[in-house]
């Protein structure tokens, strides 16, 4: 029985998970958006979720925490990509996590990343695939929840009775000495 056994094996023994984890958060990072299968996507978000909240404290600690958790590989430039002025921005991974992504979400209490399902199924296996992509800057935004408004009841119409109308009077008995039964 696997009773309180948390988390997905992705039938891979520890090591290769959290080479899989690694390798995963390293490349939503350089790229922010990846394609992966739907059980991986599921399985890695928390652990990129963890790390950019420990990236938003912006500490020593922090970055050391999170160089622990990338691997030694986490030094590995980003590749570079022009700016507007023709320089190329040689970065590592961590450096991009600590000067793009966490300030971006600094106002956000989690829920960085997106699932979005492919309608692609993998050549080889048919897996179902999904896109893992970090959110953009504009959709970091909290919408404001409107308060919350007790429901008013409408108010009651109420619809005045016409006056009553005088019945016609009953026929007067014609003869009182008659007898009130059927005749028979």
């Amino acid at each position: 029985m696997r009773h309180k056994k948390a988390g997905r094996k992705l039938n891979r023994n520890s090591t290769h998970r959290l080479a899989l984890y690694r390798n995963l958060t390293r490349a939503l990072i350089q790229h922010e958006r990846i394609i992966t299968t739907l059980p991986k996507a599921k399985a890695v978000r928390p652990f990129i979720e963890r790390l950019i909240t420990i990236a938003k404290q912006n500490t020593l600690h922090a970055r050391r925490l999170v160089i622990s958790r990338l691997g030694p590989a986490a030094e590995a430039e980003v590749k570079p990509h022009e700016d507007d002025d023709g320089a190329a921005d040689h970065r590592t991974v961590v450096q991009k996590l600590f000067s793009d992504i966490a300030p971006r979400f600094a106002q956000r209490p989690g829920g960085y990343t997106r699932i979005l399902k492919r309608h692609e199924v993998r050549l080889g296996d048919a897996g179902a695939t999904a896109y893992l992509e970090l959110l953009k800057a504009g959709e970091t935004r909290s919408r404001a929840k409107p308060a919350y408004q007790a429901a008013v009841p409408a108010p009651k119409v109420e619809e005045q009775a016409a006056p009553p109308q005088e019945q016609p009077a009953a026929p007067a008995v014609a003869d009182a000495t008659a007898p009130a039964g059927p005749a028979e």
